[in-house]
């Protein structure tokens, strides 16, 4: 994975391209946890979000800007994708592409962070989630935070920080009680149990950094 002060084209389909990876690594784990807390399809609906976007990125020509890869996420998961996840993430890639628009050829942190902050409202309008409800709002939430903390910061650095907040609202839904969806439903069930939506959330961010091979102690604070 490239590294830069701001994402291209290029940097940002590789962002992408580098989430598919991490989807289609982790579809297993992603549906296990899925299988135990909500309907068991969460990781077959990422993957085929990220397969229909694949399809569409490689058709890409290669002078093509962030906004427009990001666009081609969002009309994947928006359109192809079934279940709640789909939409959720495509109102997330829909919301970064448009501030990607503002920001020109290059996705800087400022637009990041418009951008992320744009989709949690969105997603929290759409859903009616609010952070503690044990949804992806939980990690998206204090990804858009450490976004706006980072102010103008390398976009590597920001998405590094980005990816750290996820992942520590992932491991807050571990002992959250949901009050939304079928987790809702399941009580003392599903203690102990991470959020899936909020750990594709963390995937996400954390991919721009490179694929991640696998979710294990991912899953739980060390240290």
């Amino acid at each position: 994975m490239r590294t830069a002060a701001a994402f291209d084209g290029t940097h940002t389909r590789d962002w992408m391209r580098c989430f598919a990876d991490s989807v289609y690594a982790t579809e297993v784990e992603l549906t296990a946890l899925d299988q135990q807390t909500g309907d068991g399809d969460f990781g077959t609906n990422l993957v085929a979000g990220v397969r229909a976007a694949g399809l569409l990125l490689d058709c890409m020509d290669e002078s093509a800007g962030p906004a427009e890869t990001l666009d081609i996420m969002a009309t994947s998961f928006l359109d192809e994708i079934g279940g709640t996840s789909g939409p959720l993430f495509g109102l997330l890639f829909q919301a970064l592409s448009r501030a990607a628009v503002g920001s020109g050829s290059y996705l800087t942190t400022i637009a990041l962070a418009d951008g992320t902050a744009q989709g949690l409202a969105a997603i929290r309008r759409v859903g009616d989630a609010s952070p503690g409800d044990k949804t992806l709002v939980d990690a998206l939430d204090p990804a858009a935070a450490a976004l706006k903390a980072a102010g103008t910061s390398p976009t590597v650095t920001a998405l590094a920080k980005a990816a750290d907040g996820a992942w520590r609202g992932v491991w807050d839904t571990a002992s959250l009680s949901a009050r939304m969806g079928r987790a809702s439903y399941l009580g003392e069930r599903a203690s102990g149990i991470p959020d899936p939506g909020a750990v594709g959330i963390a995937l996400f961010f954390a991919s721009a950094a490179g694929a991640l091979p696998a979710l294990g102690p991912l899953l739980r604070p060390t240290g």
